[in-house]
């Protein structure tokens, strides 16, 4: 099975969390870990070249205890033949990438994906 690019599973991400910082997004109630049946995740779907999306924050215990519950980024997709799969985005806290948006078992991807990104322009003061 085919996977989107890392450049596309990033800028997927960056959608998301745009969206959902701007109150852009349709936020659902999650069964797990919401005792208040509060509606407070919100949810992306999005079609880029040939590939459906549907992206929200994690809802895992693990999410929960590490309080990463607003960081990490679970981004489902299918392509037009009807294969599925999923990738994780997380912002990396060790190594080479610390800092950086990455997706998880393919930093080395990243890794070539910020090597290649053109700098971005210093901030004037």
């Amino acid at each position: 099975m085919s996977q989107p690019t890392v450049a596309l599973l990033l800028d997927i991400d960056r959608e998301y969390r745009e969206k959902g910082r701007a109150g852009l997004l349709a936020r659902i109630a999650p069964r797990r870990f919401n005792p208040e049946g509060k509606a407070w995740l919100p949810v992306l779907n999005a079609r880029h070249d040939d590939w459906h999306f549907t992206a929200l924050f994690s809802n895992t215990e693990r999410a929960h205890e590490l309080h990463r519950t607003y960081d990490w980024v679970v981004i489902f997709y299918s392509d037009p033949d009807g294969d599925e799969g999923q990738a994780t985005v997380v912002t990396e806290r060790r190594g080479a990438l610390t800092g950086q948006r990455v997706v998880r078992g393919r930093e080395p991807e990243c890794a070539r994906y910020y090597r290649a990104a053109p700098a971005a322009p210093a901030l004037s003061i």
